[in-house]
């Protein structure tokens, strides 16, 4: 098994190994070391069924279902499909997820610290994903937004975000907003963390996923997004992952930025999803 690093800011790809190579603990041991030192790790071509995913998954915690039912996987619920396909005229799983920069599911109290997708049908030119280090954006900070940042705290919410639903339709815009607060109230975490695994502090919080900053009026709110897009897209420090057939792609969910990019019209696309909770916890 051979680890060289992607990029020198996020991505280490290993070559050189087979499913069949995890069942030796020193495989795992390089593996989780390197998702974790490394945030997102790459393995090219690497055939695996959906079981044998979940079982690599256990390797980093306890795969979590999907919270809705109808996309997950029909066998193995752990896996949420994300596709655009459609089998006897019916969607194969969820399409579109994840088309602009975030950290996974930001806006829960106590997110998933892994994510893992495998490529099972894959087009070759659309589809790709982009990945950032929230540690480079920090990093890349001027020094006068480290000091206004140093120590607040961020507002996260999916109310940007969150798709509407066949049982949404017929409410009004305050009662579909009363309805977000309800089902997904706001969460708060500290805006500035540091990585227990590297000991570099990161920038924990995307704008799509971000109501705002305590202590920050509209202005500063508006300005430090605006600065935060800027750095997380500067195309110098983004790592694009241009899928082929079976590639298993898994990152640190808080430390790693990431947006999917679109599928070209006429390509089928379809990944499985897996997300991964701390060992010990569901």
């Amino acid at each position: 098994m051979n680890i060289t690093e992607i990029t020198p800011f996020i991505g280490a790809e290993i070559t050189g190994v087979t499913y069949e190579d995890f069942a030796d603990q020193r495989t795992v041991d390089a593996f989780v070391d390197a998702v974790n030192q490394r945030e997102l790790v790459v393995i090219r071509g690497f055939e695996i069924t959906p079981e044998q995913q979940v079982a690599l998954a256990r390797r980093l915690g306890t795969p979590v279902p999907f919270v809705i039912e109808k996309y997950r996987h029909p066998d193995v619920p752990e896996i949420m499909i994300s596709s655009n396909e459609k089998k006897n005229d019916k969607p194969v799983g969820v399409a579109r997820v994840g088309n602009f920069w975030h950290q996974d599911s930001s806006f829960v109290a106590d997110p998933a610290p892994y994510t893992m997708l495998h490529g099972v049908n894959v087009p070759a030119t659309s589809g790709h994903t982009l990945f950032a280090s929230a540690a480079d954006v920090y990093d890349r900070l001027p020094d006068e937004w480290k000091n206004k940042v140093a120590g607040r705290t961020g507002v996260h919410t999916v109310a940007k975000r969150l798709r509407i639903r066949e049982e949404h339709i017929g409410l009004s815009v305050a009662e579909f907003r009363a309805w977000i607060d309800i089902e997904h109230p706001k969460v708060e975490h500290p805006l500035v963390v540091k990585d227990p695994f590297t000991g570099k502090e990161y920038l924990y919080g995307a704008p799509e996923y971000m109501d705002g900053v305590v202590g920050f009026d509209a202005n500063e709110n508006e300005a430090f997004f605006t600065l935060l897009d800027s750095l997380i897209q500067d195309d110098a420090h983004v790592y694009t992952h241009r899928w082929t057939p079976d590639d298993l792609v898994v990152w640190k969910t808080q430390t790693t930025l990431h947006c999917a990019t679109d599928v070209a019209p006429g390509d089928a696309r379809t990944v499985h999803r897996v997300s991964i909770a701390a060992q010990g916890r569901p």
